[in-house]
């Protein structure tokens, strides 16, 4: 089945801090289409499993907990992060700790749990169009997609990004362990089995090392062809 032949889908892949999320969306904005953070599935899966002390080396369990989610999400304001929900409870910044960001990572690799939720990210493909951000939106959720974008950026510049975000939000890390974490994670993203963090042979890669927001978006605005 094609999956974007009710409506056209531009992906936007790459690893964490990149620029995925901001990019993303600025375009479903810009488009007024509909929007997929795929990373807060994986996030919310983590974070459901933590609350409910789920064993994190159990791959059936944990593909049961993100099969049952009961998500929701809802815009904001252009500033602010679209705001989810876990079981009618408000959990826009608990799914942003680190601490969530690395079980997430952890139960993104197993191929069970990307099972779970391969349907419900194909589900938000409706008209007028989707801008789907994740790690292998191009490569595995929607590979037919009409536009291919994959962000990158120096593990530097990254850990950069996030050290200036968590200290905004009150808490203490160190911009060193930062470093350490994301090079961790994208190791465990690269070379796990099942869906690995690639471009799509057909996507456009953008270095968002060194650039503004504005100049990311315009290179972007540029491959659709909507400038």
């Amino acid at each position: 089945m094609n999956q974007v032949s009710e409506a056209p889908v531009i992906t936007v892949d790459g690893p964490g801090g990149a620029g995925k999320g901001t990019i993303t969306q600025l375009l479903a904005r810009r488009l007024g289409w509909h929007l997929l953070d795929s990373g807060a599935l994986y996030r919310l899966t983590a974070l459901s499993a933590m609350k409910q002390d789920a064993d994190f080396d159990d791959e059936a369990q944990l593909a049961r907990i993100a099969g049952e989610l009961a998500v929701h999400f809802e815009p904001t304001p252009e500033d602010e992060p679209v705001r989810v929900f876990l079981d009618d409870e408000e959990v826009t910044r608990e799914i942003r700790t680190e601490a969530c960001g690395d079980k997430a990572s952890r139960v993104a690799a197993m191929p069970a749990v990307r099972d779970a939720l391969l349907q419900r990210q194909r589900d938000f493909c409706q008209p007028p169009g989707l801008v789907a951000d994740g790690r292998d939106m191009g490569t595995v959720v929607f590979p037919d997609a009409e536009y291919k974008i994959f962000l990158t950026a120096s593990a530097e510049e990254r850990a950069w990004r996030r050290y200036q975000q968590l200290l905004e939000q009150g808490q203490s890390v160190k911009l060193p362990d930062l470093v350490k974490d994301i090079e961790a994670r994208d190791e465990r993203d690269i070379n796990r089995s099942t869906a690995p963090l690639k471009p799509a042979e057909d996507a456009r890669v953008v270095d968002t090392t060194g650039l503004s927001i504005e100049e990311v978006l315009d290179q972007v605005l540029a491959v659709t062809g909507r400038t």
